[in-house]
This record gives C-alpha cells, sequence and structure tokens, in this order.
C-alpha cells in the first residue's frame, strides 16, 4: 500500500540579504498509514520548518523551492502539496481536515479573545457542511474525547482560563475535530511537567489506534521516540541523515550523528566515574548560512576523514533493508562505505 505522505527532495529556502539560508534542503521521507514516525534532532536541524512545510505556512520569504509532499487519503486520489497556492483552497481543504498540527505553547496558536468553544465550532463550520448546533456537539465530543472535564461548560471557558496541560489537550482537540488522517505534533510536550507530558503522550497514542491516523512526532527528546515511536528520522542541518525502524536506530545506529545524540542521553542509574561529564556533542549546529562543505556533519564528526567528509556531500544508501544513511564510512551490510 502506498505511503499515507511521500516527500521526496523537499527544499524550503529563505532568501535574505546575507544569502540564501537552506533551511531544509532535499529531504526524502515517508509516513506510512497508521503507524508513529518520530522526526529527531537538536534545534537549529530543520524539523519544524520541514513540518510546516508540509502545511504551506512557511513564513516569508521563506518558500518551498524544489521536491514533492504527496499526499494520499483513503478513497482520494493523491496530491502534491508542494506546489500549491499557500493561500489556495486546495490547500486550505487539506490544512486541519485532512492534515492537522499541533504545536510547543498553544498559547500562541489559541486565540485570547475568543472561547475554546468559538474556536472549535468555527474549525468544525470550515470543514464540515453541518449546523451550528451539531458542531457545537462535536465540539463538546471532541473535549471528552481528550480528556477534559465537564466539556458543555468548558466551551464557554478562555486559554487563560486553563493549564499548560489542558490547553495542550484543547489543541489536541481542534486538531482532531475533524478527524484528520495525519497529525503533526511539532514539540507538544516540551513545555509541560513530566507527568502532564506522560499523559499527552498516552492520550495522543490512545487516540492513534481509536481513529486509525497516522502522527509525525517532532523532538529532540530520544526518551520519547523510544516510547512512541515506529520509525525514526534522524535530521542535521535540514537534512536527513539517518532514517529506518525505531528497534534498528536504537539498537544498531549507523551514522556518526545518531550514534553521539544516543550517547548523550543521561543513563538512569548509570555508573560515571566520579567527576565525570556526560557525554556531549562537540559544538553546535552551524548556522544554514555557514554550511560547511561536504558533509553537513564533518565539523563535529570524530570519525571525519580529511580530504572526503570535508569535501564531498555523502549520499543516502540503504544500509540493510528499510535503513538508511548519509555517511561515507558506512554502506550496507558487510562492506566499508
Amino acid at each position: 500500500m502506498a505511503a499515507l505522505l511521500s516527500i521526496r527532495g523537499l527544499k524550503t529556502h529563505f532568501g535574505t540579504p546575507e544569502g540564501v539560508v537552506r533551511a531544509v534542503d532535499g529531504i526524502d521521507l515517508e509516513v506510512q498509514r497508521g503507524s508513529t514516525l518520530c522526526v529527531v534532532g537538536e534545534s537549529g536541524s530543520g524539523k519544524s520548518m520541514m513540518a510546516r512545510s508540509i502545511l504551506q505556512i512557511v513564513s516569508r520569504p521563506g518558500r518551498i523551492v524544489a521536491g514533492s509532499i504527496r499526499f494520499a487519503r483513503d478513497g482520494r486520489p493523491a496530491v502534491d502539496i508542494a506546489p500549491l497556492d499557500p493561500k489556495g483552497a486546495e490547500i486550505r481543504a487539506i490544512r486541519g481536515r485532512d492534515i492537522a498540527m499541533i504545536f510547543q505553547e498553544p498559547m500562541n496558536s489559541l486565540s485570547p479573545v475568543h472561547s475554546i468553544g468559538n474556536q472549535l465550532v468555527e474549525k468544525i463550520l470550515l470543514h464540515h457542511r453541518i449546523g451550528r448546533k451539531a458542531a457545537v456537539d462535536r465540539a463538546a465530543e471532541a473535549l471528552d474525547r481528550v480528556g477534559i472535564p465537564d466539556p458543555r461548560r468548558r466551551l464557554s471557558s478562555y486559554p487563560f482560563e486553563l493549564s499548560g496541560g489542558m490547553r495542550q489537550r484543547v489543541m489536541i482537540a481542534m486538531a482532531l475535530a475533524c478527524r484528520p488522517a495525519l497529525l503533526i505534533a511539532d514539540e507538544p510536550t516540551t513545555a509541560l511537567d513530566v507527568t502532564t507530558q506522560a499523559n499527552i503522550l498516552e492520550l495522543i497514542k490512545a487516540l492513534q489506534d481509536e481513529t486509525g491516523m497516522a502522527v509525525m512526532f517532532i523532538t529532540h527528546d530520544l526518551g520519547v521516540v523510544a516510547e512512541i515511536a515506529d520509525e525514526v528520522a534522524v535530521m542535521y542541518l535540514g537534512r536527513v541523515v539517518e532514517r529506518g525502524s525505531a528497534d534498528r536506530i536504537f539498537t544498531d545506529p549507523q551514522h556518526p550523528y545518531t550514534l553521539a545524540l544516543l550517547r548523550s542521553i543521561p543513563k538512569l542509574g548509570g555508573r560515571r566515574e566520579r567527576g565525570r561529564r556526560l557525554d556531549a556533542i562537540a559544538g553546535m549546529v552551524p548556522h544554514p548560512l555557514n554550511r560547511p562543505p561536504g558533509c553537513p556533519f564533518n565539523t563535529r564528526c570524530p570519525e571525519a576523514v580529511a580530504g572526503l567528509c570535508d569535501r564531498v556531500d555523502p549520499e543516502m544508501r540503504e544500509l540493510s533493508p528499510g535503513h538508511f544513511g548519509a555517511c561515507h564510512l558506512r554502506g550496507p551490510a558487510g562492506q566499508a562505505g
């Protein structure tokens, strides 16, 4: 069966007086129906910009300059989102109805001057030809599904009257009110405490099991990835450097960046020499305007080979069935890179 979402060669660039910022620089990804793809990487890796490109909500002067984003909901012909007018009727019909998105900070997405009910009802009316009373009923049902007590009364509440966890539940309710085939969650639990984070993750998983939707979950938290992912894509400086099943990424990581990310996770209960610091990745993600030649990771890579990694950009290769990586030193099983 064809993937629900298939991204090929996606590039999203920003023209600035200083030069072209290649925020997304040639991404290949797929999201399978009913599955969870986690996209992981440090801040500045291009994860959020890739997600915004899918829904054509890239702020100016950013724009998609190459590639395709093919979306194929059941029973409908596949549509390539990349060339659509960001303000056109076709993408507006997809945005929110077929593909929904939730963000890290709901207060930046919810209107402070409109009640929760008004915002939910207006979204439902925008995408469905039903009366207002039916829309109100569906809005209350959506709040109930995400575990908000007394949902009818909460319809009249305003965002500032709710806690952070409750606001995030409202965002999830808004995202799911039109029963999308794909939910994009961009760091939705980062600003929440650990207990609330766990509750939100359980909620998304339960709703996914109930509705059959696919989830693209964007995060820098590998602990979350290990808990919820079916597939994992590791991004660095606007590119995917490794992708594969969650089991393969965690048990047999190949790209030096993936290895460095995994080594940097604190080990609960692990023994450390007294005074020894936690492993950290040397340096920082370069600004896209200062992209190094060759492999994007070569300036921070402990395995970089002079004259190769700093000159030649590695191609993405299949290392084993369903497991892909872009590194000169890694090749198919049994072969050197």
